[in-house]
């Protein structure tokens, strides 16, 4: 199956402006159908996440499966059995945990049916692999919404969402079914772009990216309050924004000559055009500590 094999994408930036300001499910689905490709192409692989970039990092995917550790790390997966990746995307983190810790029972809710579709198809693939078969194994894909979760109480020892959690609205009902769904020391580990002080005291430094940062700018301290609003513990925050946004942004500035034409096949050249500026303004509000990214691990 080919990624890039596609008629050049139509994208009517009236529609791009609508979905980042009402942000509500339908918008969150449409934004991502219509550039995840972006992600995919730059990153040559299936995650839709910024990765975690150490000091010997050279690719965006690799910073990507660095990322997926730090986040099985901190919750701790290698003690779990039950585990729900809320807003998976394609699904390749939870066949990277599956692969990793073969024991646990991995579901993947996911509001995109397109997505799912794709995941269906790679782990149908994967099975058919002698060398992959076990990390589709108990991967069930399940279409559903981040506020309302198709499971009995207390009947998940983790609860994931990595770089998804900024799109669940309300944020507060994501949690409330986190701590009905979650066993007892069950824990909610996610990973989430935030906004370093409150939002209106930072949006004005956004520039670009208050157009192009289809996402709730959460705070990080509302963040942290709603999440302790509903009875979790917090046990770990670790900001790695200087590990995400800067060296991404910098891959893309030095790779730009190569990664330019791969996707202007698949979109106007607008749109490359806007990557481009955004990802030097994130660049720059990161290094400024307008915007952070968050590890935040609780425990119910």
């Amino acid at each position: 199956m080919s990624k890039h094999s596609q008629r050049l994408a139509s994208i009517n930036p009236v529609d791009v402006l609508l979905w980042t300001f009402r942000r509500n499910e339908d918008d969150v689905v449409n934004l991502y159908d219509s550039l995840s490709s972006l992600m995919q192409i730059s990153t040559e692989g299936n995650m839709l996440n910024f990765g975690y970039w150490d000091d010997d990092t050279v690719h965006p995917h690799k910073a990507q499966v660095q990322l997926c550790k730090r986040i099985a790390d901190m919750a701790e997966l290698n003690t779990a059995r039950n585990v729900l990746d809320v807003g998976s995307g394609f699904s390749e983190p939870a066949t990277i945990w599956k692969t990793n810790f073969p024991h646990i029972k991995m579901s993947c809710l996911n509001v995109n049916r397109t997505q799912l579709g794709f995941a269906s198809s790679i782990l149908k693939e994967n099975s058919q692999s002698s060398h992959q078969n076990h990390a589709s194994e108990t991967i069930n894909l399940i279409n559903s919404t981040a506020t309302k979760f198709p499971f009995a109480d207390k009947s998940m020892d983790r609860i994931i969402a990595l770089e998804s959690a900024q799109h669940f609205k309300p944020f507060s009902e994501f949690v409330s079914e986190s701590r009905r769904v979650l066993k007892e020391n069950g824990i909610l580990a996610l990973a989430v772009p935030v906004m370093s002080q409150s939002r209106s005291l930072e949006m004005l430094k956004l520039g670009i990216l208050s157009f192009t940062w289809s996402s709730e700018h959460h705070g990080l301290e509302d963040l942290k309050k709603a999440i302790s609003d509903f009875g979790f513990r917090i046990q770990s925050v670790d900001l790695i924004g200087s590990k995400v946004y800067e060296p991404l942004a910098n891959y893309y500035v030095k790779n730009r000559k190569f990664l330019r034409p791969k996707i202007l096949e698949r979109y106007p050249s607008y749109v490359e055009k806007i990557l481009f500026r955004s990802l030097l303004k994130m660049r720059e509000v990161s290094e400024s500590r307008t915007i952070d990214y968050v590890l935040l691990k609780s425990v119910a």
